[in-house]
């Protein structure tokens, strides 16, 4: 059998959803080798094995292909934020989750990241996208955790909370433009450490108001441990 009319035979009974995903995989590999605009749609097809042709049976263009490689990985680090919650308890302990996952998703899937950044959140139809959709409720993951945190004392109420997920996501931006750009590595446990430590201090009630019995008791851990150190803890 010639092997053209094999390859053809293998697509036709190959169902859609891995047709697709072949597909999109295949982009990935291209758009991170090439860049988006410069990728192009023949190596796509020939890293999926198909036709030109047949990508446009499933993808309008080459940027309804990339917004669905990246409405795919969303749901995944979106899955991956609340499967990293189950279990967390306290509020700094969760917001450290956050952050630190949030990170990780930046350190795993930088062309990723590398994409969104330079061509789908600039774009004028970013607000009107399903993509816009997926990080409202990327975000929100953050916002509830927060909203939390207000009712059980353990963060000011006079906090703004979008101020709060803008510091937060605007300052990893911010943070891993090195890392994006290749140079230098990324280390999510000291960044999320230091992120959560400085952003805690500023959102968190003084002392006296805090409600939450586990960060009263870490506090005064702390101090004890700093008078031991300084040889002023409890004397023989």
């Amino acid at each position: 059998m010639p092997a053209v009319a094999a390859e053809k035979r293998s697509y036709v009974r190959m169902p859609r959803d891995q047709r697709m995903r072949e597909i999109e995989a295949a982009a990935r590999s291209a758009f991170a080798k090439h860049g988006f605009n410069d990728a192009p749609i023949s190596e796509i097809a020939r890293r999926a094995g198909v036709s030109e042709g047949a990508i446009y049976k499933f993808y309008a263009n080459k940027r309804e292909l990339l917004h669905a490689i990246l409405t795919g990985w969303y749901g995944g680090i979106t899955e991956a934020f609340h499967a990293k919650q189950r279990g967390v308890e306290g509020t700094r302990a969760r917001l450290h989750a956050v952050i630190w996952q949030h990170l990780k998703s930046i350190q795993e899937s930088p062309d990723l990241c590398r994409l969104f950044y330079s061509e789908v959140r600039s774009a004028p139809d970013y607000q009107s996208s399903e993509l816009h959709r997926c990080n409202r409720d990327y975000t929100r993951v953050l916002t509830d955790i927060l909203e939390a945190g207000i009712e059980r004392g353990d963060i000011r109420a006079d906090v703004s909370l979008p101020l709060v997920r803008d510091m937060v996501f605007g300052g990893i931006e911010h943070r891993v433009t090195g890392f994006l750009a290749g140079r230098g590595a990324l280390d999510p446990d000291a960044v999320a450490d230091e992120m959560t430590r400085m952003l805690f201090a500023g959102i968190a009630p003084p002392v006296e108001e805090a409600t939450d019995l586990g960060a009263i008791v870490s506090r005064l851990e702390s101090v004890a441990e700093r008078l031991d150190t300084a040889g002023l803890g409890a004397q023989e």
